[in-house]
């Protein structure tokens, strides 16, 4: 019996599929994302775009970048060369000019020139015979003289009429073809044999509040409403906050109102919690009463702008009971099988007060009415001024709609910003950031101990979601009273607003901070006792021992050395003891150095002898330097990698 009969590959065709630029790979591109979104970039700083360029063989590879602002009219390429860094990796600096959507290609070859330049080079240093090399390179150039604009050609004849004057040695005949003049125009120049391209990557440009800045969050109605809170804008510019936060301003719920520490009996006076949005004055759309008029909103922006500050608003979406788009729209939230609207719970925490949306009702056109009405609150509160929206738990909601409205809104207007308030898990957090959020909250507030807080800053500032999601340390929120902030005293407050002001470029505190308020609901309730959530707070900012004079510091060095408003510059020194966490910031273009050095521990006083990576900081191994302390104005002559601290 015969057997099965036997399959003969037929590669006849095969290298059909192929073709000569298959030989250049081009990958590890960065910066990029997971899922081929838009990378982040801030308008006017350099962007570092690396690639892996490689092909098989010993012949040496060229690279460069094209971008372009990317619209309707697709404009204009503008090149920028690539340099090797080694293990064919590459790299180039480009500087986008203008907010908005970006793209660029990078684009590789083998540089036959420059690979025979070495070759040739490398026979004639060994005393051989290079008459054929001689005679290869001069119809290389003949090539690329082609390709050359006309001014340049006469330099490219002189040194092909060198090569080929059998006459002369072989040292002055190659010197034309080594001249560096001509070797800058040819390193410039692409070669066509084999030119390869990457798929075009996005880069969405912000502005430079995007990457950095200080954030102050206060409650309008702690001080009577908007008129008093503009007030006190003075004083949060003059502590240094490039940012004022406040909660949502629309009308309150008083269906399932919350009390003084989140119980269900408020009292007549209660004004129940700002994030239960909607009443018979009305919805997102509305300003609470009791804080103002339209126009003492506007006249709180403006006087924020005036000082050089920014308005953040908070953008909640979420209703009360009594929201208008509860008896218009029952589809937009979800029923319990009772036929009960469902209210929001993270247990053992219940928000009877607040109804979470259903931003993906089953019917298409309900979702789009929706979605559409979710965009018109952004556009209302952008016509009265504001440029930053806080998000309030975004990762309840689809990543679609993100990716929807943010795209639609900075379509029209590109300078908006969201900070999304995601304290959730890693990948959803960065799957928010990859859609469109310009900074996250982040991770920070539950890392205290020096490995942990080494670890995270590393993660954040030079993983590969750096590339795209932007991190902004908060010590404390109005939720979130962690940590050794937890019954801790000042030197608790002091350590916590230095690890987080002078690690990443974006930070925020919540008002009472720089007061030390540290009471927690309970042991186990992250919460704050007598929070103001529920609550409107009196507060004395003068008392002694407030932190406010060091507060005003911090912001006040963070904002005159540029170290501290890069992202990626972040490098640890090493240190025995594990109290004491050192690290450094620094800017080469600025010639600014900055070394933080931060007791970990709030009680007691520590010491140690540090290990500096002095060329980390732009220093020889046993070079004399000053070291000033900003803190205390204090000078220190320190000589070699171990200072005493």
């Amino acid at each position: 019996m015969e057997g099965p009969a036997q399959s003969v590959c037929d590669w006849a065709g095969v290298v059909d599929q192929y073709n000569v630029t298959d030989r250049i790979v081009i990958e590890g591109i960065r910066p990029s994302t997971p899922s081929g979104y838009p990378a982040k970039a801030v308008v006017g700083r350099p962007v570092r775009i690396t690639a892996d360029v490689f092909r098989d063989g010993h012949d040496i590879l060229a690279a460069r970048i094209r971008w372009r602002r990317r619209n309707g009219a697709k404009g204009k390429w503008t090149t920028t060369p690539m340099h090797p860094l080694g293990n064919d990796r590459f790299e180039g600096i480009i500087e986008p000019s203008e907010l908005g959507a970006h793209e660029f290609v990078i684009e590789g070859w083998t540089d036959r020139l420059a690979t025979w330049r070495h070759e040739v080079s490398v026979k004639l240093a060994a005393g051989q015979t290079v008459e054929l090399e001689l005679e290869e390179g001069a119809r290389l150039l003949e090539e690329a003289a082609e390709r050359v604009p006309r001014a340049d050609r006469a330099r490219f004849t002189t040194a092909i009429q060198s090569l080929r004057n059998i006459e002369g040695p072989a040292e002055s005949r190659l010197s034309g073809a080594l001249d560096p003049s001509l070797v800058g125009i040819l390193d410039e120049l692409p070669d066509p044999a084999d030119l390869a391209a990457s798929e075009p990557r996005v880069l969405w440009v912000d502005r430079e509040r995007g990457l950095v800045g200080a954030w102050y969050e206060l409650f309008p109605r702690s001080y009577g409403g908007l008129a008093g809170a503009t007030e006190r804008l003075p004083a949060v510019a003059n502590m240094g906050f490039d940012v004022v936060y406040v909660p949502p301003v629309h009308p309150i719920g008083r269906s399932f109102r919350k009390g003084r520490n989140n119980t269900l009996e408020p009292g007549p006076d209660d004004p129940g919690s700002p994030w239960a949005i909607g009443a018979a004055e009305g919805g997102h759309l509305e300003l609470h009463p009791e804080l103002g008029t339209f126009d003492d909103f506007d006249g709180f922006v403006a006087k924020a702008r005036s000082l050089g500050m920014e308005v953040a608003l908070d953008y909640a979406l979420q209703c009360s009971p009594e929201h208008p788009w509860v008896s218009e729209h029952p589809e937009w939230f979800h029923h319990r099988p009772d036929g009960t609207i469902k209210y929001a719970e993270n247990p053992p925490k219940k928000y009877q007060d607040i109804y979470p949306i259903n931003m993906w009702p089953a019917d298409a056109a309900s979702r789009q009415a929706l979605w559409d009405a979710c965009k018109e609150v952004l556009e209302f509160w952008i016509g009265h001024g504001v440029r930053i929206f806080r998000v309030d738990n975004p990762h309840t909601k689809p990543f679609a709609f993100w990716e929807w409205v943010i795209r639609e809104i900075q379509a029209k207007h590109p300078e908006i910003l969201f900070l999304a308030e995601a304290f959730t898990r890693p990948k959803l957090m960065a799957r928010l950031a990859e859609v469109g959020f310009t900074q996250s909250y982040t991770y920070f507030t539950w890392r205290n101990t020096k490995a942990e807080l080494r670890e995270y800053f590393e993660e954040v500032a030079l993983g590969p979601k750096a590339d795209y999601m932007r991190p902004n340390f908060w010590p404390n929120t109005p939720d979130i009273l962690s940590g050794i902030l937890r019954g801790g005293g000042p030197g608790a407050f002091r350590l916590r607003l230095v690890l987080a002001a002078c690690s990443v470029p974006s930070y925020g505190i919540y008002s009472g901070y720089e007061l030390c308020e540290n009471q927690p609901m309970s042991d186990a309730n992250e919460e704050y006792f007598e929070s103001e959530k529920y609550e409107i707070k009196q507060r004395d900012f003068s008392q002694p021992g407030s932190l406010v004079p060091f507060v005003s510091r911090i912001n006040d060095i963070r904002r005159r050395h540029p170290a501290f408003a890069e992202l990626g510059n972040i490098s640890f020194h090493h240190s025995t003891n594990d109290q004491i966490l050192c690290w450094s910031k620094v800017d080469r273009a600025a010639d600014d150095v900055m070394l933080m050095v931060v007791n970990l521990d709030p009680h007691n006083t520590h010491e140690d002898t540090l290990s500096l990576d002095l060329p980390a900081l732009g220093f020889d191994w046993n070079e004399t330097f000053e070291a000033f302390d900003e803190l205390t104005g204090m000078t220190f002559i320190w000589t070699g990698a171990h200072p005493y601290v």
